[in-house]
């Protein structure tokens, strides 16, 4: 009894870090997003630095994400 309880925990081990990770590349993206938004809003002339400099922050959140996807083995 106690082995097929450790196995469903294992089980379970591998999920919880891509989760975590896909919760924290949400976030990330998001935040960007919206700050990003702050910003152009209050400088519109700025548009073009701040949305390039956004899209790779965001970019390299959502890269993490699924570069964690195909390493951490489940």
């Amino acid at each position: 009894m106690m082995l097929a309880e450790l196995s469903n925990v294992a089980g379970l081990s591998g999920n919880l870090p891509v989760g975590l990770v896909g919760m924290g590349a949400a976030l990330g993206v998001g935040i960007a997003a919206a700050k990003a938004a702050e910003a152009i809003g209050r400088n519109p002339g700025a548009f073009g630095k701040v949305f390039t400099t956004a899209l790779i922050g965001m970019a390299l959140a959502e890269g993490l994400a699924i570069l964690i996807y195909f390493v951490v083995p489940r």
